[in-house]
């Protein structure tokens, strides 16, 4: 028989919730996770990691087709596109089996049904038979996620207005699809379909795609899927969406307010994630919520003694690794520790379209918008060896420093496998290295990482390499 009484109840076992759980264990706490759906949450089974698995076949797709750059012959490649989705799912599903290895390794147990929190602090646990069983603990934290955010005009139905589950398991290649957003997940996609032959087109909202980004980045990657053939609309609103025929035909209108429509199979809703905060008690309890998110301290405490939340129900990026270190931050307290706070001006944001952009810091409009007198050095891949011998010389590592003090504001860079490479600006962000340290900061040689100390040297005018 399983207990009824803990020490830390997690409420999801996401990238936030089964890390929050496994560093309680470690610190001596009895700890359970309650999860309604598959085990590691939607990073694990829906988003991060099946995503890759996918961008990853259409790179390989790409290196084939281009294969003859690299003195290679292929004859015929053709995209099977059922088979890049049983690859996926497959790789999410022995993830998810490794996180529930974890889970039992760690001696946490897993209550499986949809959770509720309880006022007395405790939770409500129905399974999917509809049993109902009421546990206990002296901490509670709260990391429900997020799901994708619908618009009123482009209603998901999961058959022709789609969301970012559906696009990783259609049952066949749309010939044309239409992408609704061009955040991580809108340019991502349309990266993945258009590489493995689907007509796309991105419709923006804002003025540039990416906008959450440096406006260099956006103007580069707008010219690089232009030139892969992809159509991009950007201050340009959806307005609605027909999907009485055979496909769609999309309306949209920009922003001198002209009308125009395009058909197509499919249309992918990417526009932004939103908490799950329903039918989990946080009512019953008082729990205070605002704007859509639940309120907490920096050390992630509601309003609710012993009720904790963490990820992407309460403010800050929606991502894995935000939810994983604020996971790490709440226990550490919970137990006793002095954790430090988490910057969340020291996060690094990842978008896996191909080239990879990755970014952390301010970006050079932001820094100015600050009050800094900046000081930016640029090295593009074009000038990098390693870049021209791998065949992927688009983009450019781009620096900002403050003048006055050297401090590094901000990193954007846009290339291959840049995402590998921005945790060395984080790293050195949080050590707070100035922009000449960086440069004599030895780089090995032939590699893109290069760029980093040659973009730092650009903006002190000592760059040997341009």
């Amino acid at each position: 028989m399983s207990s009824t009484k803990f020490d830390l109840i997690v409420l999801g076992s996401g990238p936030g919730g089964y890390v929050a759980a496994i560093r309680a264990s470690q610190l001596g706490l009895k700890a359970a996770v309650v999860e309604a759906a598959e085990v590691g949450g939607i990073c694990l089974n829906w988003g991060c990691i099946p995503t890759k698995a996918l961008l990853k076949s259409a790179q390989v797709f790409e290196y084939i087709n281009h294969a003859a750059d690299y003195g290679i012959t292929v004859k015929d490649a053709k995209a099977d596109f059922s088979g890049m989705v049983k690859r996926s799912r497959d790789v999410a599903a022995s993830m998810s089996k490794g996180v529930q290895f974890l889970l039992k390794k760690n001696k946490i147990e897993q209550l499986l049904g949809w959770g509720k929190i309880l006022p007395g602090k405790k939770v409500e646990v129905v399974d999917k038979d509809g049993n109902k069983t009421i546990y206990s603990a002296d901490n509670i934290i709260v990391a429900t996620g997020g799901r994708a955010r619908e618009l009123p005009a482009i209603k998901i139905d999961d058959e022709k207005i789609i969301g970012y589950r559906k696009a990783m398991t259609l049952e066949k290649q749309p010939k044309k699809m239409v992408v609704v957003g061009s955040g991580a997940i809108g340019v991502e996609f349309a990266y993945f379909y258009a590489a493995i032959g689907t007509e796309i087109t991105i419709v923006e909202f804002m003025d540039r795609i990416v906008p959450n980004e440096d406006e260099e980045v956006s103007k580069a990657l707008e010219k690089i899927y232009k030139k892969a053939g992809m159509t991009i609309l950007t201050s340009t609103e959806v307005t609605s969406v027909d999907t009485k025929g055979a496909g769609c035909k999309v309306t949209y209108k920009n922003k001198k307010g002209e009308e125009a429509t395009i058909e197509c199979d499919v249309v992918l809703s990417a526009v932004g994630v939103i908490s799950n905060l329903e039918n989990i008690g946080l009512e019953d309890v008082g729990i205070l919520v605002d704007k859509g998110k639940i309120k907490v301290d920096e050390f992630y405490k509601t309003n609710m003694p012993g009720y904790y939340a963490i990820g992407d129900v309460v403010s800050g990026p929606a991502l894995a690794h935000v939810a994983s270190a604020e996971g790490i931050i709440c226990v550490e307290k919970i137990a006793g520790h002095t954790p430090e706070p988490l910057d969340y001006n020291n996060i690094p944001g990842c978008t896996y379209c191909s080239p990879e952009i990755a970014s952390v810091g301010y970006t050079e409009a932001k820094a100015k918008e600050a009050g800094y007198e900046v000081k930016v050095g640029k090295f593009p891949f074009s000038a990098s060896g390693k870049a021209s011998a791998a065949g992927a010389k688009d983009g450019f590592v781009k620096l900002v420093f403050d003048a006055k003090y050297g401090e590094l504001l901000g990193a954007h860079m846009l290339g291959a496998n840049v995402t590998e490479m921005i945790a060395e600006i984080v790293a050195i962000r949080k050590l707070e290295i100035t922009g000449h340290e960086l440069i004599k900061t030895v780089h090995p040689h032939p590699t893109m990482s290069e760029a980093i100390m040659e973009a730092a040297a650009v903006a002190y005018g000592e760059v040997i390499h341009l």
